[in-house]
This record gives C-alpha cells, structure tokens and sequence, in this order.
C-alpha cells in the first residue's frame, strides 16, 4: 500500500473511532435509560401513592404543626415540602429549599399532577383542599441516585475504554509509522551517507510504496555510478597503458632516427650508404607519424561532441571507387585476391574517415595473412551474397543495408580474440607488432569508432582459418 493511501487511512480511523465510541456511550445510556425508565418510574410512582394517603391530610398544613411524623417519611432519596396555599413553605425536608421562605404562586401551581421526571429527580405536586378551597400544596422529590450512579459508571467505564482506544491507536499509529516511515527514511539515509563515504553498503529491501519507488531509484544510481566508476577507471587505465606503449613505440623508430642521423654527420658512409641510412630515416618518420595521426583521430573519436559530417552517395559508384584499388595491392604482396560490388541504394557516409577504415582493416590483413593466402574484399546488400560466403557469414549478412567485408586466409582466432581485437592497443599477435608492423593497436578501434558515427556495426568473424571484419551501414532513408 501507498504511504499516502496508508495515512490517509490511520487519520479516517483516528477521526471516526472516537466518534463511534462516543455514539457507543450515548446508545448505552440512552438504551439502559429505556430499560429502566419503564420500571423506574413505576416504582416512584408506587412510593408517591403511598404519601398520597398521608400528605391529603389537611391538619399538616398549619404552622402550630411540629411535623414529626413528615419528618419519618422523608430520606435522601425522598424529600418533602409542605406550602400554604399562599405559598409560603410550612416545612420542607430539602436541604436546598428554605423552610422559611415562600414560592411564587405561579411557579408553585405551575404542573399540578403531573410526574415530572429529569436527569436526577421525579417530582410531583398536588394541591389539598378544605372547604371548598385549597388548603395547602405537597411537593414529592425523589432522586434516580441508583440511576445516576449507574450512568456515571457506564460513563466511566466507556470513557474509560474510549481512552484505552486511543491510547491503542495512537500507539498502534505511531508503531507503524515507525516501521512504514521512520525506520526505511533512516536507513536509507544512513546507506547514502555510508556510500557518500566510500563504504561499502549493502542492498536495502524494496517495498512497494514511494519509498520502496525511492530505494529502487538509489540503487539504480548506486549501479550507475558504480558503472560510470569503472568506466572511467578502464579509460584511465587505457590511457596510461597507452601513453606507455606509445612513449614506447616512439621511442624505438626515434632511437634509430639519431643513430642513422649521427653516422650521416659522422661524413664516414659511402653514397650507398648514405641513400640506405636516409631512406630508414624516413621510414621511421613515417611511422612516427602515422602513430601520432592515431593517436590523435582516436583522441578526437572519445570526444561525444565529435560528429561525422556525412553525405550522401551512390552505393556502387562510391564502393567501386573505394575498394577497387586494394585488389591490385593485394596481389602485388604476393596474394590471391578478388573484389566484389553488388550495391544498389544510397548511403550517408564520410568518404574520407571511411577511407581511413578501410585502409587499417586491409593493413591488418596484409600483417596477418599467410603468405600466398587469399584476401576477399566485397560490398554487398544481403540479397546479392558473394559466392565465396561461407554459411557463418552468410548468416550474419542478413539486415537491410550494406555489408563490407574484408576476409583474409590464416590462423583461425579465438571468439575471444574477436571480440577483443577491438579494444584500443590490443594486439592479436604481438610478435609481429613487435617486428615494427604499421600502427601500435588503434587501426581497429578507430574503425569501429568511425563505423559507430556511421551509425553502423563492426565485427570480427572466425570460421575455419579465415577471418573476415564484417562493417554493416544502414541505408539512406528518404525524407
């Protein structure tokens, strides 16, 4: 249940259980006052007959009178008091009326013969006549006492149970404010302070109300943080890894530059030598600068602001124009190599960046085929597969769009080897890196940063000692 639904509840029942207990108290006084009335009211009724008898004397109401045999009748529950017919009081055995004082005449035959009952008392009154005239008037009192004491204990013992209510339901409210409200906001605030700190916490229950809404919103941030921490982590630890293999990858060509530099200004070497030297030199530089040339396009790639401007082109035109040159390399390395292009559509693509991909996938197969193997190169749509698709690939190639792949022959790699090959730096065989092979491990992760801005995907397939880089690109879809 909802805290606002569970509060809005306890404050209904805080409100109506009084209200009940009150109703309760006036149904049981008012449903013992009709079991006794009845039988009450006779009874008195009985007692004031009795005095009847005795009060219609008209000897008592002279003042030479000493009232002693009135005086036996009355009690604390009964009183009497005797009137002349002017009003003056002859006797009376109530302590709050005066024996000597007078009642008004129209107050003292005001309700003649009537059995008046209140809370407390009944009272009757009845004039005496002599001769004609009325010689006096009798005032009967008699108290409920039993009654009242019996609604005071009823009262009591309601009142009573009312408080006991409450106290219970204000206990009980207060518990399961507690429970619901209090105990879950502390906890959770400890939790946050003790992961503010860098502790360890561990993960709190969820319930269904807010702040069961709240626990889960904190652990879904705990994870991302926790996410984004180790992110950043990895990138950190990327880039030192980096700058030390790159400090170190320049450090070698740039240790030979100064050697062959120093034998160049030595003026020792012949004309052979000299052309030898001087063509290492600017081998080396062009490493160097094909390191830094990486390094500074994956730098750019991390950016989330950098964005490709791509644009527009005919699918077989631009993929004839890009792959057709890499056949011909390819052979001239001494391998077998053909190009397939079965392109229809148009596609957005920044020529230049994708050119890039291009050329680091097809160096990477140059480095790691075996000699006199095979490099197939094909840009195709999934309807028109080249023959040479063996059933892995071919059960790749199956989303609207185009494929570009790059397969080349040699040792078969594991998926793991696949999925790592990349991460940036990561080299499949680094004893040919080793070797001053182009590049130092960004070639593949750039491409799959620029193929990422295309929009598309990169992937490494590996299928009886063939490798093949599957690139997929969306097509361009009309306005």
């Amino acid at each position: 249940m909802k805290i606002k639904s569970w509060l809005l509840i306890t404050y209904l029942l805080i409100m109506i259980i009084p209200l009940i207990a009150v109703y309760g108290l006036y149904v049981s006084i008012n449903a013992y006052y009709q079991d006794k009335n009845v039988e009450e009211y006779f009874e008195k009724w009985n007692t004031v007959t009795d005095l009847k008898e005795i009060l219609n004397d008209t000897s008592l109401y002279n003042r030479t009178n000493t009232f002693e045999e009135i005086e036996k009748l009355t009690s604390d529950q009964l009183m009497i008091t005797l009137y002349s017919a002017n009003g003056a009081t002859l006797y009376s055995s109530n302590p709050f009326t005066n024996s000597t004082g007078f009642e008004m005449r129209d107050r003292l035959y005001k309700n003649l013969y009537e059995f008046q009952q209140n809370y407390e008392t009944f009272v009757y009154k009845e004039p005496v006549y002599e001769g004609g005239g009325i010689k006096g008037v009798y005032k009967i009192t008699l108290t409920r006492t039993e009654w009242v004491e019996q609604v005071n204990q009823k009262a009591i013992i309601v009142g009573a149970g009312l408080g006991v209510v409450l106290i219970v339901l204000y206990s009980a409210v207060i518990y399961f404010l507690n429970i619901r409200l209090n105990r879950p906001v502390k906890q959770l605030i400890e939790k946050m302070r003790a992961y503010a700190k860098g502790e360890k916490t561990e993960q709190l229950p969820i319930g269904k109300d807010e702040l069961g809404e709240l626990t889960a919103n904190f652990h879904a941030m705990q994870q991302e943080i926790e996410a984004a921490r180790k992110h950043l982590e990895e990138e950190q630890r990327q880039k030192g890894f980096m700058i030390a293999s790159l400090s170190h990858d320049l450090k070698t060509p740039l240790t030979s530059i100064q050697a062959y530099t120093e034998s160049l200004l030595a003026g020792k070497l012949t004309k052979d030598e000299q052309q030898e030297y001087l063509h290492v030199i600017h081998s080396k530089s062009d490493y160097m600068k094909q390191l830094l040339d990486d390094l500074m396009m994956f730098t750019l790639l991390q950016s989330p602001t950098y964005e490709l401007e791509l644009v527009s082109v005919d699918g077989n035109e631009f993929f004839e124009m890009l792959l057709g040159d890499y056949e011909h390399i390819s052979k001239e390395k001494g391998f077998h190599s053909t190009t397939t292009i079965q392109v229809q559509d148009n596609y957005l693509v920044h020529p230049k960046q994708f050119m890039r991909v291009m050329d680091n996938i097809l160096s990477n197969a140059w480095v790691y085929t075996n000699s006199g193997g095979s490099i197939h190169i094909a840009a195709f749509e999934a309807s028109n597969k080249p023959e040479w698709c063996n059933e892995k690939l071919a059960e790749t190639c199956i989303n609207e769009g185009v494929y570009v792949v790059i397969e080349n022959s040699g040792e078969t790699i594991s998926k793991q080897q696949c999925e790592k090959m990349f991460e940036p730096l990561y080299q499949v065989d680094e004893a040919r890196s080793s070797l001053g092979q182009r590049g130092a491990g960004l070639g593949l992760s750039i491409a799959k940063q620029i193929i990422e801005k295309h929009h598309g995907t990169i992937q490494a397939i590996t299928d009886q000692n063939k490798t093949a880089i599957v690139i997929w690109l969306p097509k361009e879809r009309s306005n």
